[in-house]
């Protein structure tokens, strides 16, 4: 009889709405055994061919079986830089998981009885952060140098690629604390800080350089980094421009993008406010405009911190689409459902309306119904003439997506961009119109995970690793 997939422990939903502490609970040796026992060494591993990063999935989880840890890190590592992070965080349900023969047509396994490989590779990254020193030596002082500009999942994974072939990195951060979304767009009870705080370390282990509070664009031209002696340019800006919905009110105190509300938390500690000076109002009424991980993200937090407030929890999501065509994890949505997120589907913001003094008293919605299919695959939103109505709200986050940051793509007019902003780059190389200049994640394909960041990085790295050594450098 076929085993039944072994789930972690979460913390109760009483505890957790009080706090930032992680929710799910890394696997014990016990819980990783029986659930790696579960995978059946298929011949042809169709898993694999859903990680971005190509990682052997079958085989690390045959190591994990025969309890030999240190060879299954060993070969997630050889992929994927920063399982502990990943095995947190990726959407494995509609990449690894989702291949898993467990769903397959004509069997008789249900999609939730795939492999719970992310949490297999979360159980081996956190076991090598307490057991796996970094065995790479610093770069040689003749090696090459490569400026990476942005610390965010794909800034760091090309920068660790790089220095495990012996070239000298310098990571370009504009903000004051390092990590990119991983710092400021994950809320703590996802993404503890001290597990992005050891991977971050360990780059430094291996010699890889770190400059904060510095804008490539603006403290210096792109152009400058190689007058400074940088053989290449490796550019990780992420989107960083928030997306609005073009509707009146948007301006009003009190609403705020997802991109400053998370930011605010998460980088600069306004859940702590006075102890820390950076404010974010959070009321007895929040709605949350969006149907992305982002926008779950900020519903949780605002729940929370409404809780740590006093106040009684009054948390809406509101999305123009159904429950089924939300692009965000399953897990997370079935965790705001139990921390006690309300949704509401198929409506539509028309109206941010304000009291006298300035700051938001209500939204008026439009309901929707679903109608043909669009370019994404799902049943467009449409309008439902005269069925508007108002919801009093005190606090909006609009979580409806991020654009190209253009500061730097402006200021360098070689560089060739698409219409959206995305910079336009050889997709089996990630060089961009310019020479020795490289690029990858969402400043390419606009929006997407933290393991695509990283594979486009990974690319990225490799190309720039063939082109030393066809130099000889």
């Amino acid at each position: 009889m076929k085993k039944e997939p072994v789930q972690p422990k979460e913390q109760i939903v009483s505890k957790r709405i009080q706090s930032f502490d992680e929710v799910v609970s890394c696997y014990s040796e016990d819980e990783a055994i029986g659930e790696a026992s579960r995978c059946l060494q298929c011949a042809v591993a169709s898993c694999a061919s859903g990680c971005p990063v190509g990682i052997d999935i079958k085989k690390f989880i045959a190591e994990v079986c025969a309890r030999d840890y240190a060879a299954a890190y060993r070969t997630i590592r050889q992929k994927n830089n920063f399982p502990s992070m990943c095995g947190r965080v990726c959407p494995a349900e509609y990449q690894c998981r989702r291949t898993c023969v467990f769903t397959k047509k004509g069997l008789s396994f249900a999609a939730s009885s795939a492999i719970n490989i992310h949490f297999l590779e979360r159980f081996i990254g956190d076991w090598g952060l307490l057991h796996q020193a970094s065995t790479v030596s610093a770069p040689a002082a003749r090696a090459p140098r490569v400026a990476v500009v942005g610390s965010g999942p794909a800034g760091l994974c090309c920068a660790g690629e790089l220095a495990r072939a012996g070239i000298k990195v310098v990571i370009f951060e504009s903000l004051h604390k390092l990590g990119g979304v991983l710092q400021y767009g994950i809320p703590a009870f996802r993404l503890p800080r001290e597990i992005l705080d050891v991977e971050i370390k360990n780059l430094e282990a291996m010699g890889v350089e770190f400059v904060t509070n510095f804008v490539v664009g603006r403290a210096c031209a792109l152009g400058d980094l190689f007058a400074q002696g940088f053989s290449a340019v490796f550019l990780g800006l992420g989107a960083g421009v928030p997306s609005f919905l073009g509707v009146p009110g948007e301006t009003l105190c009190n609403v705020y993008s997802a991109n400053e509300f998370l930011t605010r938390i998460n980088l600069m500690r306004a859940e702590q406010f006075p102890q820390f000076h950076t404010p974010v109002n959070i009321g007895k009424k929040v709605v949350v405009i969006g149907g992305g991980n982002t926008a779950i993200d900020s519903a949780r937090v605002a729940l929370r911190l409404q809780k740590i407030r006093g106040f009684s929890p009054d948390t809406t999501l509101l999305y123009r689409r159904t429950e089924t065509e939300m692009p965000a994890r399953r897990l997370e949505i079935e965790h705001a459902k139990q921390e006690g997120v309300i949704f509401s589907f198929l409506v539509k913001p028309l109206l941010l309306r304000g009291a006298p003094d300035g700051f938001l008293k209500e939204i008026t919605l439009l309901r929707c119904e679903r109608g043909e299919p669009d370019q994404s695959g799902r049943r467009a939103p449409v309008d439902v003439p005269g069925s508007e109505y108002t919801l009093p709200c005190d606090v909006a986050v609009i979580a409806i997506g991020l654009r190209a940051n253009r500061l730097l793509t402006a200021a360098t007019a070689m560089l060739t961009v698409d219409a959206y902003g995305d910079i336009i780059v050889n997709p089996d190389t990630m060089e961009t119109s310019i020479e020795n200049v490289f690029a990858g994640g969402d400043i390419v394909g606009g929006e997407g995970t933290v393991i695509e960041a990283m594979g486009m990085a990974k690319r990225a790295a490799a190309a720039i690793i063939k082109r030393f050594a066809a130099k000889g450098d």
